[in-house]
């Protein structure tokens, strides 16, 4: 099976959380006006795209992105759809007959099926309810995974969703592509930048069906 990249461009123009910085690639050397390579320097958030958001994100004393296990950001992965709805209840978690045991849940929903293909950031994205957040924590899942820049619904009064799952130690992956993904067990790979001390990091992340 082939590795499917699960990982949004990083590009000028690409959706952009409000408050957060805009990507940018500004160009520094180029080989077509007579420079000996091409070089460029980079402006974005660490927020950026697809990315992994740390327990210290939202928990003073949590750990930060350059301090996660590398055995959580890769392995095993269950893929669950969660389609034609607002939000990713516990209800509909516990409809999808996640296995027991689980320790990465990757949660597909209509995100991925044409918000990403809008121009500018969508604020009426599928977003993950506080009770499916502690419906996660209490079935032992360590890594969840969701398919747009936040998994906190927009303007939500408070972070309940963030700080149900960062406060458990829960590692958060937003701004994934899930589109190609059938339900189903997959091998997930989701290396986030080594940024010292960050409070997240654009990632890389993909994955190839389990048969």
């Amino acid at each position: 099976m082939e590795w499917i990249d699960l990982s949004v461009p990083l590009k000028t123009g690409m959706h952009t959380y409000p408050g957060d910085i805009p990507f940018e690639m500004k160009p520094l050397l180029r080989i077509a006006h007579g420079k000996v390579c091409n070089l460029s320097a980079l402006q974005l958030g660490t927020h950026a795209g697809t990315h992994v958001d740390p327990p210290w994100h939202f928990v003073e004393d949590g750990i930060r992105v350059d301090e996660l296990p590398l055995d959580l950001l890769i392995g095993k992965a269950y893929v669950v759809s969660v389609r034609s709805a607002p939000a990713v209840t516990a209800d509909s978690l516990a409809a999808a007959d996640v296995p027991e045991g689980t320790e990465r849940l990757l949660i597909q929903t209509d995100n991925s099926f044409g918000v990403w293909d809008k121009t500018g950031f969508q604020p009426d994205f599928v977003y993950l309810a506080p009770e499916a957040a502690e419906w996660i924590v209490q079935k032992g899942i360590r890594l969840v995974g969701i398919d747009y820049l936040s998994i906190e619904q927009f303007r939500a009064p408070q972070p309940l969703a963030h700080r149900t799952l960062l406060g458990a130690g829960v590692i958060v992956v937003e701004g994934l592509n899930l589109r190609a993904l059938e339900p189903g067990w997959v091998r997930f790979i989701c290396l986030p930048l080594r940024i010292e001390g960050g409070d997240g990091a654009p990632a890389r992340a993909v994955a190839r069906r389990i048969e």
